[in-house]
């Protein structure tokens, strides 16, 4: 296709059911979709002759704790031939499980793992749905708004026990007092000392 306007007239004329919203911005097409639908969506970005979408980019998710649909999952897609763009986006609920996309694009085996992994979202007939980031026996979904910023448990090496072990974590956050002052110009307390030191002399 030759503009991005044509492609989305392209795309809103022969997937009429399966596109609730199309909108382009930052010289990029969005489109929305239900889950259901991604499988067919994507078959025909990536198979129609006037969009080629041949490459996914990505795939990844938002996290909305307050919203009824917690996630929103994001794929990227590239046509080389046309030099376009496309994002597609649906929103799934906490617990549920979507479609791979494995069967039309393998690269998404890592970008699904990752997701698996960051934000706790299953993926149906996904040939090995493990962790690829975290650790063996890592707890929670790092990616997650509700998972704490120190993580649950530590990785150290103990002199006592001459081996790596796992502890929870037990850092106190309510008495670290953080300065914000700028660093070219001197903490406050550094100040007063120095303005102390100069009333002395």
């Amino acid at each position: 296709m030759n503009t991005l306007l044509e492609l989305e007239k392209k795309i809103n004329s022969e997937l009429t059911t399966k596109i609730n919203n199309s909108e382009i911005k930052h010289n990029q097409l969005y489109l929305e979709i239900d889950k259901e639908d991604i499988i067919d969506v994507t078959l025909f970005l990536k198979t129609n002759k006037d969009t080629k979408f041949r490459q996914l980019i990505d795939i990844t998710a938002v996290d909305y704790p307050e919203q009824s649909q917690r996630f929103k999952l994001v794929y990227l897609f590239l046509s080389h031939e046309f030099n376009q763009r496309i994002i597609v986006s649906y929103n799934i609920n906490e617990n549920e499980i979507i479609n791979t996309l494995t069967s039309i694009f393998p690269a998404s085996n890592w970008m699904e793992r990752e997701v698996f992994d960051m934000y706790g979202i299953n993926f149906k007939d996904h040939p090995d749905l493990r962790r690829i980031l975290t650790d063996y026996g890592f707890e929670g979904h790092p990616l997650r708004k509700d998972f704490p910023l120190t993580g649950h448990t530590e990785v150290r090496y103990s002199e006592d026990k001459k081996k790596v072990v796992n502890e929870t974590v037990k850092l106190e956050q309510n008495y670290r007092n953080f300065d914000y002052e700028s660093p070219w110009e001197g903490t406050s307390y550094i100040k007063e000392l120095t303005d102390t030191n100069d009333k002395k002399n």
